[in-house]
């Protein structure tokens, strides 16, 4: 968890900060800047040796998730744009349009092609420690009492539209890397999930991102 009133940051969330920016930054630093990034507390690393595992991870995590933003809006540029007068039916069909086209770009679209194993690794740990904090129970009650728990998610699948969208508590978010407008984290029973917005499906999934 972060926090700023007095208790320590997690290593994890800082190594993350260091190489991306979690409170701001939208997209990864170019490779050649992940490769010179230093882990908080420790001497920059020779150039001869790996950058921190956990912050590259990530950096190719978010790498991956802006490739998928620019297709996201590379098609939905391609449709009629909505307004502010739009109706509830006219942006159903834009969502739904638009989910049909991204499915066509992405046939083939598995669990892991945005959430890498080596990525998952890192959420899995950054969740855990969240949860394992003093306010963990109360955050981890929190997400599961509106969490829907639909089973059987699939990447590159519309959300169901009888189900509600859960909303994740703004402390773990902080802990997060920033997302691009187009694309957020939700839970769904104890899955981690990368759910476009726009078209309203699952970009990603993280089986079992945390323990209930």
């Amino acid at each position: 968890m972060v926090r700023r009133s007095g208790r320590i940051v997690p290593a994890l969330v800082l190594a993350c900060l260091s190489v991306y920016g979690c409170s701001g930054a939208s997209a990864p630093p170019e490779p050649a800047d992940q490769a010179k990034a230093a882990v908080p507390g420790r001497a920059a690393a020779p150039a001869d040796q790996p950058v921190n595992a956990d912050a590259k991870a990530v950096a190719g995590f978010l790498d991956r998730v802006n490739q998928y933003v620019a297709i996201h809006q590379k098609l939905e540029n391609s449709l009629p744009k909505l307004s502010k007068e739009s109706t509830p039916e006219q942006i159903d069909t834009h969502q739904r349009a638009l989910a049909t086209m991204i499915q066509d770009a992405r046939k083939g679209a598995k669990p892991g092609d945005l959430f890498t194993p080596e990525s998952q690794v890192v959420f899995k740990q950054l969740l855990a420690k969240v949860f394992g904090g003093p306010d963990g129970a109360a955050l981890k009650a929190s997400v599961m009492d509106e969490n829907p728990g639909v089973p059987s998610l699939k990447v590159n699948d519309r959300y169901p539209d009888t189900v509600p969208v859960s909303t994740i508590p703004p402390q773990v978010l902080e802990g997060l890397p920033k997302l691009p407008e187009e694309i957020e984290f939700r839970f769904v029973g104890n899955d981690l999930i990368l759910m476009d917005t726009h078209a309203h499906m699952v970009a990603d999934i993280v089986k079992d991102a945390f323990q209930q």
